[in-house]
């Protein structure tokens, strides 16, 4: 068996004795009529649909197959794509095709996936990661990234989008892998790729709202969402309410059905903190616990949160230190307080590190988050965030930047363009030499100048209210006082935002690019070889600081790792350890009793732990 199905109880599946089942959940649809166009003489184009109890619509067309075009036509006239579909050719507002999964033949069928201890994560978005935007362009620089020493490629979101072009956080159809993009084949031939490489492949997926253009559930399942609720993207999802487990199985149901049908190694869940399913995030429990029951006994499947909250009771693992509910977690407070060190950017969110971003650097360092029940004065003296420190180091995925953090920039900078070259240097040196699992995104490799600015397709009214959203969200900062600096920060709309943004593959053979590829590689040689077989049965860590420098040594059953680093302007002194092994050195100098490090040194070492006795 090379192909693979998930089976669901909704949408469009084809029958083993031919023709399709279509399923359809509408309980404010007293009538539903399926347009199906199904290409064979004499077929019927508008079907009634067989009403069902709890609210589904049901028909099972004999003539219909892969290829055939549909919708479902619920009241007033209107027709809307199916909520499930597998792909949608003519947009979000078109029909849906449907697929047969069974079609595509995996080579990689062996694939059981990697431990997640020697994770190191590449995140990329498809239509900007290569000049044609495409999964099969994507799938042709994959060897590249496997040659730097990248394991993870995480997908930013692929769900159905209106228009052409968008960040993926915006989909309606989360089903639909974008046309634009590619057909479902193409996406499976790129994890396929992937995994001939040995490479795993993570999806970003996002349950927490919908975008506000081409999703139709609210006309004829209101029951979809929670109008007491809101989310800072629009409407939330009934996620606890009546009609709750429904709408949560949905979510569930695409979780399974992109790691089984797909065969992707993971998923990364957008902000959990957004999504209305009670205190104890119901939904995220449910979606773990359906991995791990179902392919997750065959192969490694991870989960990795976004989680404003810093909860770590979801990071939590067992005896044999395996994830109770999720793998890990994006570590924002160590991006925070390494932005701060890099920039001296103290607006906004940053505000939080500005007092001691070295201190927080070596906390967050050793003990993942940096809130872990304190208040924060940015969120208005609010407490965030629970005790982490017995978490294991790959709990936390660390990152100087991601599409976030570069995106939400007025003129989407990256850290590059906007610290020393120096710090930005010896900043690579601790994340990809610090036992959680790092995190590069797009063209970091090799020190892309070029922004990643937010974009998205639209026209009309919408359009106008996403351009002039986009400036009043900076309105209120210093440096956009001046309203012609205001008025220069690009449309998010205009093709020139989206073409911007695409990565400049030939800045990796210029001296600056070039250079940044050989640190890159030897720190991801050093951690394979040297960090990566250390990392089990952790045991604690330790830390100490001053204003400028850190130590920090975490403790495992085969041995100690300690870093050094050196954020300031004069040699910083370290006491030597002789029973230490100097594993990487940058601007170090050994003396007798003490290491000297230069302004934007990094010394790292490993020793073995003490016999008994």
């Amino acid at each position: 068996m090379n192909a693979y199905r998930h089976r669901m109880p909704f949408g469009a599946e084809c029958l083993e004795a031919g023709g399709v089942r279509f399923r359809l959940w509408a309980p404010s649809c007293r009538a539903v009529e399926l347009v199906c166009d199904a290409g064979a003489a004499g077929s019927v184009p508008h079907r009634s649909m067989q009403a069902q109890p709890d609210g589904w619509h049901e028909r099972v067309v004999a003539d219909a197959g892969p290829g055939t075009r549909y919708g479902f036509r619920v009241g007033g006239g209107l027709c809307v794509a199916d909520p499930a579909s597998r792909f949608n050719p003519e947009d979000v507002h078109g029909r849906s095709e449907v697929m047969d999964p069974l079609s595509y033949p995996w080579r990689c069928e062996d694939w059981r996936g990697r431990p997640w201890e020697g994770a190191v994560v590449y995140e990329l978005h498809v239509g900007t990661f290569t000049p044609e935007g495409t999964f099969a362009a994507a799938a042709a620089r994959l060897g590249e990234l496997q040659a730097l020493g990248i394991t993870v490629v995480e997908l930013m979101p692929v769900a159905d989008f209106p228009g052409t072009r968008n960040w993926g956080y915006d989909g309606v159809l989360p089903f639909a892998p974008d046309a634009s993009y590619g057909r479902p084949d193409d996406l499976k031939r790129l994890v396929d790729a992937a995994h001939a490489l040995g490479l795993m492949m993570v999806l970003d997926v996002v349950y927490n709202h919908f975008g506000p253009d081409g999703n139709y559930l609210s006309v004829y399942c209101p029951e979809f969402f929670d109008t007491t609720k809101a989310t800072p993207w629009g409407p939330a999802l009934n996620l606890a309410g009546a009609h709750g487990d429904l709408v949560r199985s949905f979510f569930v149901h695409n979780a399974l059905y992109w790691i089984e049908e797909y065969r992707f190694d993971g998923l990364r869940l957008d902000a959990i903190h957004a999504m209305a399913d009670g205190p104890d995030k119901r939904l995220t429990r449910e979606i773990c616990a359906a991995l791990q029951a179902g392919p997750g006994r065959e192969r490694a499947i991870h989960v990795i949160l976004e989680n404003d909250g810093n909860l770590a009771g979801l990071l939590a693992r067992d005896a044999q230190q395996r994830p109770r509910v999720a793998t890990a977690q994006w570590n924002d407070d160590l991006h925070h307080a390494a932005h701060v060190l890099a920039t001296g950017e103290r607006d906004g969110y940053y505000a939080d590190y500005a007092a001691d971003p070295v201190g927080d650097l070596a906390k967050a360092l050793a003990e993942g988050f940096i809130y872990q029940g304190q208040r924060s004065a940015w969120r208005g003296g609010a407490a965030r965030g629970e005790p982490s420190r017995g978490l294991p180091p790959p709990a936390f995925i660390a990152f100087l930047q991601n599409h976030d953090q570069i995106g939400n920039r007025a003129f989407g900078e990256r850290l590059d363009r906007i610290a020393p070259a120096r710090r930005v240097d010896a900043l690579l040196c601790c994340l990809l030499l610090a036992p959680q699992v790092p995190m590069l995104f797009m063209g970091d490799e090799f020190a892309a100048s070029t922004p990643f600015l937010y974009f998205c397709d639209a026209s009309g009214d919408l359009a106008r209210a996403i351009s002039q959203g986009r400036r009043n969200e900076f309105a209120g900062f210093e440096a956009f006082r001046d309203r012609a600096r205001l008025d220069e920060i690009p449309d998010p709309v205009a093709m020139s935002s989206f073409l911007a943004s695409k990565l400049p593959w030939h800045e990796r053979d210029t001296l600056v690019g070039q250079a940044r590829l050989a640190l890159v590689h030897e720190l991801l040689r050093v951690r394979h070889a040297e960090l990566v077989p250390l990392l089990r049965g952790y045991e604690g860590a330790t830390r100490e600081h001053d204003t400028t420098s850190l130590r920090v040594t975490w403790s495992f059953e085969a041995g100690n790792w300690t870093l050094c680093a050196n954020f300031g302007h004069e040699p910083a002194m370290f006491r030597r350890d002789p029973r230490m092994r100097e594993v990487y050195t940058r601007g170090v100098s050994a003396g007798r009793e003490t290491w000297s490090v230069e302004p934007d040194g990094v010394l790292v070492g490993m020793s073995q732990p003490q016999a008994d006795g």
